[in-house]
């Protein structure tokens, strides 16, 4: 029987195991997206500003009240109509009001209702079109006929409706009016999305292994689908945004004395002849806020792209 001995081995040194190391980190799917991101140099301006806006939505009634003493109805008679002043940075109204802090408040209204309004059309979308898609067959027909009803319906004819129902407008009315059928889009990109992976392997394995049709949709689905939905809302946001603004303008959005950039914008074209700042300063809050997501919307779709990845 052959016997080793100690000199028949050489010793490695611990130098030669850099051999198995790495040469580059591990960079997970979102690292490298936020990677990506920053690389877009619009993108990221788009989500500075959009910052900036939100720190002037939040904290900028509360500067203006500690200097000024100021409240969003604080009305001054003596001082309407003066354009902007190192007492009232963007002027006042009609009524004396400072501008700059109706505008914060407005613009806490408009956010909320785009936020909100995407967040719920996009969980009822996300739902129904998945549900949709994992179904087929009939079920899906028949749930697709029902989206293609509500799209056309307008949805102006569904906010004077929903108006009349509650007896009032404001941020609740408005949100279930506009995402009544404001979740449809969603719904037909979810499914168009999910039709493509139900057939994929891990979805079939999924299935061998006895996994609940629920948890297939929301555990292997959807997150899947993730990238397109993240994309979508910051797509949906100045939608809704821009909504409200409309429907303030024609006079059915928000009432008084609640504000909205669009209820300020419908106030000041009135008298935009005379006193022009007085419109422009809303106008200006909701194009930054929609080119901002819009631009943000541009880069989450370059840098959620898996085909993008290196």
């Amino acid at each position: 029987m052959e016997t080793f001995e100690k000199g028949m081995f050489d010793r490695i040194p611990i130098e030669d195991k850099s051999a198995e190391y790495i040469a580059r980190p591990q960079v997970t799917y979102w690292q490298d997206a936020w990677r990506r991101f920053k690389n877009n140099r619009l993108a990221l301006v788009a989500l500075v500003i959009l910052v900036m806006l939100l720190l002037l939505v939040v904290f900028g009634p509360m500067v203006s009240k500690s200097l000024y003493g100021y409240e969003v109805n604080t009305m001054d008679f003596v001082a309407k109509n003066q354009g902007p002043s190192a007492n009232h940075w963007f002027g006042t109204d009609s009524l004396g009001r400072d501008i700059f802090t109706r505008v914060c408040y407005g613009g806490r209204v408009s956010l909320a209702i785009g936020i909100i309004g995407a967040l719920v059309s996009t969980v009822i979308g996300s739902i129904y079109g998945a549900i949709s898609a994992y179904a087929g067959g009939k079920v899906d027909n028949v749930m697709m006929r029902i989206v293609e009803i509500l799209s056309s319906i307008p949805y102006l004819l569904i906010v004077i409706l929903v108006s009349i129902f509650f007896g009032e407008t404001n941020i609740f009315t408005l949100i279930v009016a506009m995402t009544i059928t404001g979740w449809t889009g969603m719904a037909r990109l979810v499914r168009g999305q999910l039709l493509s992976l139900k057939e994929q392997d891990f979805i079939l394995a999924a299935e061998t292994l006895g996994v609940s049709n629920k948890d297939i949709i929301l555990k292997h689905l959807l997150p899947n689908t993730l990238n397109v939905i993240l994309i979508s809302i910051s797509f949906d946001v100045p939608g809704y945004i821009f909504s409200e603004a409309f429907l303030s303008f024609l006079g059915i959005g928000i009432k008084q004395p609640a504000t909205s950039w669009g209820a300020m914008a419908s106030e000041a074209q009135r008298q935009f002849m005379f006193y022009p700042y007085q419109l422009f300063f809303p106008s200006l809050m909701i194009a930054l806020t929609m080119l901002a997501f819009t631009l943000i919307g541009d880069g989450l779709r370059d840098a959620l792209d898996p085909k993008l990845r290196q």
